[in-house]
């Protein structure tokens, strides 16, 4: 299952990506993330369903400091990179 995500609120300048990179990793997801020039952080995450659906979970909260108000979950067709990388800024 393949899944892009948009996360808004307080998720720059909070660890966000590194937090859900490493928990992408723990979890044997591939795919990406990056922050956006709005504010909002964006991933594309693939994987087995179950990891696919825990690391959407950590999502909703992601690390200390960051205040989560909304997750954007859309359908992804396109398969992701084979390991889990953090994009430049786009």
């Amino acid at each position: 299952m393949a899944r892009h995500l948009l996360i808004t609120g307080v998720v720059q300048g909070v660890g966000y990506r590194a937090g859900l990179a490493a928990q992408a990793r723990a979890l044997n997801l591939s795919g990406w993330v990056r922050n956006r020039l709005d504010g909002s952080v964006e991933a594309l995450v693939q994987g087995e369903d179950s990891a696919v659906d825990q690391i959407i979970a950590w999502s909703r909260h992601g690390p200390t400091g960051a205040r989560v108000r909304e997750v954007r979950i859309d359908e992804e067709a396109d398969q992701a990179p084979q390991a889990f990388t953090i994009l430049p800024t786009a």
